[in-house]
């Protein structure tokens, strides 16, 4: 498939956000559980404000022939000591179901090592959806060279 990949501006927000709902709804029908309470007119602006604030950046996936925006990957940066400094974090990564196991996904990815190179940093962390719904999703990320680091993703609503 030829897929272009660009740096998302705030005017991409809704798209953004719209995806962002996708991919929760389809996490939520899968496992059963509602664990996302995602507004699209809300994400939309939160979405928005990250970019401007510089603090998120997003890569779009776009469909060579249609134009149509078939993906998308966020992108934040962290710090910590055991990182050795700043890295980033994949806060999401969606691929619209018709366009999958076709390498848009492994482009998404290739933006965000490349940003991170380009950033000094030593590494890219992310979270999977819950297991064992999503191990194919584990095994995509271990394809590309993630590792899984052991334990679970906890949450302390404030």
């Amino acid at each position: 498939m030829d897929v272009n990949i660009i740096k998302a501006e705030a005017g991409d927000a809704r798209e953004v956000a719209v995806m962002v709902k996708e991919l929760t709804d389809e996490i939520v029908a899968t496992v059963g559980g509602k664990h996302f309470n995602i507004n699209v007119v809300e994400t939309s602006e939160r979405c928005r404000n990250f970019m401007e604030e510089g603090r998120y950046t997003v890569f779009l996936a776009i469909d060579s022939q249609s134009s149509e925006k078939i993906g998308f990957l966020s992108l934040t940066e962290s710090s910590a000591l055991y990182a050795e400094g700043h890295f980033g974090i994949v806060q999401e990564l969606y691929v619209k179901k018709p366009f999958r196991s076709q390498g848009v996904g492994h482009e998404l990815i290739e933006a965000a090592t490349d940003e991170g190179k380009s950033k000094g940093w030593k590494r890219l962390e992310l979270c999977t959806p819950p297991l064992p719904h999503f191990e194919g999703t584990v095994r995509f990320y271990e394809g590309r060279h993630f590792e899984v680091t052991g334990g679970k993703k906890m949450k302390l609503i404030l």
